[in-house]
């Protein structure tokens, strides 16, 4: 067996890594814009787990949203940037 097919089917059962999208506070949107924003571009999400995201951000500066496969993650990333909140992703280590 050859090194790259052993090497093909180690990395074929290694799930996707996974990435955290975080929710940073901001002094200029709305309460309400923020939760209509989490539930519009994360469509998991309650409108309770999304009002305590925005109050988590709130309180602590920083939240999490979701943690996800890092496509997903930048998708929703771009998503809440472009509903003019800020956001990252990182890797869930």
């Amino acid at each position: 067996m050859s090194v790259e097919t052993i090497e093909k089917r180690s990395t074929s059962r290694k799930l996707a890594p996974q990435y955290r999208v975080l929710l940073h506070n901001d002094d200029y949107n709305s309460m309400e814009h923020v939760v209509q924003s989490l539930i519009a571009t994360v469509p998991s999400l309650t409108q309770p787990q999304a009002i305590s995201i925005m109050m988590e951000a709130h309180t602590n500066g920083l939240a999490l949203v979701i943690t996800c496969a890092q496509e997903h993650a930048e998708f929703y990333c771009e998503t809440l940037k472009s509903h003019g909140l800020s956001s990252t992703i990182e890797p869930d280590e």
